[in-house]
């Protein structure tokens, strides 16, 4: 077994640090979610979290962890008898992005089941990680049917497989603690607000800081063991303050004061619901009990409020996590009230909010978000002799009904096109290729039946052979690519209509969003066209990029085609499943070179060849228009919707239309 690098050996990262160690002093603060962009100490730090945690009373022999004295009564290795037990270390159980349903939940045999009627049951990573840590790296990029069960039973507390009658149940009580970069995608809603904490990190800028992380590294790669002796005394004294802190928990005062600051912090910031309240004043009060303290200060709800709130305020999607700290010190201290006395400076702990010294160069305060990595806020000429302007703003979104690509796909789950998937409606039936995931019981019995004399049937039970199985093949929905073509020249430059065009175009972003799609962005201006992103999970990645594109120059609308076209081809053969939705933004003027127009209408001619699905939204504007945007449209096999059709219901028809003309 690997030598884990030592928590305390972990330079900087002070808000990540204590985040975790609130959990380790109070699981019921709910995990931790860490954001950030690579190469910080994620996951670095999360796996050294497991071996400060204390051990844990287990009933021998139990596969799911029971407590010896109080086991659950509906075990499936029970029923246990209360009494004295063995110990074990902590767990931390990883799971990985791209684990089966069967592997998290468990699996039945199914063949013994309805042989034989016996429940021979194989427990999954949500039973290990019972009484311990749950970790799921790039948590963001889990699918979304293991998201339904992890919300499941972070809900319940246990873990229930059922399959044709057949069902189990476990308990599973877990810290939940994910990392993720923003810049790979966003969140679910629903799994983002289950995790108690979230932290923002980033690699500091302080030379001395970045050369203590190396020299650590270093010095651990070389000899891990080594490395870990040498830190043991300092892992050891948080250790034995993680136990202090706990057997303290339950004796800390969490005044009405305390928790008027509380309630009123979170009205403030407009959170939904109530587990915010509940979150923060937990966490406040591991706070407390981490410095030493039995009665939770002032100083503890704003710490607990810049770990709980960030993630849960109301925002738009595209929106930076964070908190306005100096509006959460208006309100602390306006709700400031008796019993919040001022902390003694001089009293044991000192403040709540410091995470164990590493003995090395400590962060310089530099634990807010960068700023996001883009195009840069200068716009760059690239139109020769033409002027530029600079960015205008996108117009306020809108919502708009769902393009979907005909056809039945097969590619990631998601919310847009009709796809074969592991989880919708069952359609029907086939053998199994590999394992047994989702049997068709009916499929099944009429295969196993006409051969019931044959086999020797003599007892009430099924005689069933590997071959009479049966899986159910199922339809539900996928995820897939919309590229924009986004026209950034001359003809779309008037600042009215360009903010009107990058409102439209957010506003499909956050359709795209919402389904859990993949985007890409061309532009094309001037003499030539370029990827503003490839294609990429994070949408609020291509707001971004969108919100600062400048406009100017000429049209070379066939250097666009051209340029989405290859970047289609090469997202073919990196993800051949994932189907795409080309979204041209124009007004189908073409400039530049001889025959531009003509020469635009072969290169769309190639996304028809292929059946590559697509939409022309037609930013044409004034009393005489040219129709050319319908003409592109034709071109590519597509269908032209204008930008007022785009916010009307007779977008309805337009996937109707798309279908139609693929047919």
């Amino acid at each position: 077994m690997s030598t884990p690098f030592p928590f305390t050996a972990v330079v900087g990262q002070d808000d990540l640090r204590l985040a975790l160690l609130l959990n380790a002093v109070s699981p019921a603060v709910g995990g931790v979610l860490v954001r950030g962009e690579k190469g910080t100490a994620k996951s670095t730090a999360v796996r050294a979290l497991s071996a400060l945690l204390p051990e844990v009373e287990v009933v021998p022999g139990c596969r799911f962890s029971c407590d010896p004295a109080a086991p659950d009564p509906s075990c499936p290795d029970g029923p246990h008898e209360a009494g004295n037990g063995g110990t074990r270390p902590s767990r931390m159980v990883e799971l990985p992005v791209g684990a089966s349903e069967d592997r998290l939940v468990g699996a039945l045999d199914i063949e013994r089941a309805l042989a034989e009627g016996v429940k021979a049951f194989e427990p999954g990573l949500l039973a290990d990680a019972h009484r311990g840590i749950l970790y799921v790296d790039e948590v963001n990029l889990l699918h979304d049917h293991l998201v339904d069960l992890l919300l499941d039973a972070a809900a319940m507390g246990a873990s229930y497989v059922e399959r044709e009658g057949v069902s189990v149940r476990h308990a599973s009580k877990f810290l939940l603690v994910g990392t993720m970069n923003p810049e790979e995608g966003e969140l679910r809603p629903q799994l983002l607000d289950r995790f108690g904490l979230t932290v923002e990190v980033a690699a500091s800028r302080e030379p001395d800081q970045r050369v203590e992380v190396v020299r650590r590294r270093l010095a651990y790669d070389d000899d891990p063991a080594g490395f870990a002796t040498r830190w043991a005394d300092e892992e050891a004294a948080v250790r034995q303050r993680i136990v202090a802190a706990r057997e303290l928990l339950p004796s800390v005062r969490l005044g009405d004061g305390a928790l008027r600051q509380i309630a009123a912090t979170c009205a403030a910031f407009e959170v939904d619901g109530m587990r915010a309240d509940i979150v923060m004043a937990r966490t406040a009060t591991a706070l407390a009990a981490w410095a030493g303290r039995t009665e939770v200060l002032a100083e503890d709800v704003r710490q607990a409020a810049l770990l709980a709130l960030p993630h849960r305020r109301r925002r738009n999607p595209f929106d930076a996590p964070g908190l306005d700290e100096d509006k959460l010190d208006e309100t602390l201290e306006e709700f400031s009230g008796e019993g919040d006395e001022d902390p003694d400076p001089d009293g044991p702990g000192g403040g709540g909010g410091q995470p164990p010294s590493s003995d090395g160069p400590q962060a310089d305060g530099d634990s807010g978000a960068q700023p996001e990595a883009g195009d840069g806020g200068e716009p760059q000429v690239s139109g020769a002799g033409s002027g530029e302007q600079s960015a205008a703003r996108a117009s306020e979104p809108f919502r708009t009904k769902v393009l979907s690509v005909p056809g039945l796909g097969e590619g990631a789950a998601g919310r847009r096109s009709r796809a074969r998937t592991e989880h919708g409606r069952t359609t029907g039936a086939r053998r199994p290729r590999g394992a047994l995931t989702k049997l068709h019981l009916a499929a099944t019995v009429q295969a196993a039946a006409p051969h019931q004399r044959a086999r020797g049937r003599s007892g009430p039970g099924l005689v069933v052979r590997r071959d009479d199985l049966r899986q159910a093949t199922r339809e539900g929905r996928e995820g897939n690519l919309v590229l924009f073509v986004v026209d950034a020249s001359g003809s779309m430059a008037a600042r009215q209509r360009m903010s009107a065009v990058k409102g439209a175009v957010l506003s499909l972003l956050l359709d795209a969003y919402q389904r859990r799609d993949k985007v890409g962005l061309v532009t094309f201006r001037g003499s030539a066209a370029e990827v503003a992103l490839p294609p990429t999970s994070s949408v609020d990645a291509a707001a971004a990029r969108l919100e600062t594109l400048p406009t100017g120059g000429r049209t070379p609308l066939a250097a666009g085609l051209l340029r989405a076209h290859e970047v289609l081809r090469v997202e073919r053969l990196r993800d051949p499943a994932r189907r795409a939705l080309v979204v041209v933004v124009t007004d189908g003027r073409a400039t530049g070179g001889p025959e531009p127009v003509a020469l635009a209408g072969r290169a769309a001619r190639l996304f028809a060849a292929e059946g590559v699905a697509s939409v022309v939204v037609d930013c044409e504007s004034g009393p005489v228009r040219l129709g050319l945007a319908g003409q592109l449209a034709g071109e590519l096999g597509g269908t032209a919707v204008t930008l007022d059709e785009l916010r009307a219901d007779s977008i309805a028809g337009l996937v109707k239309d798309v279908q139609r003309r693929a047919a």
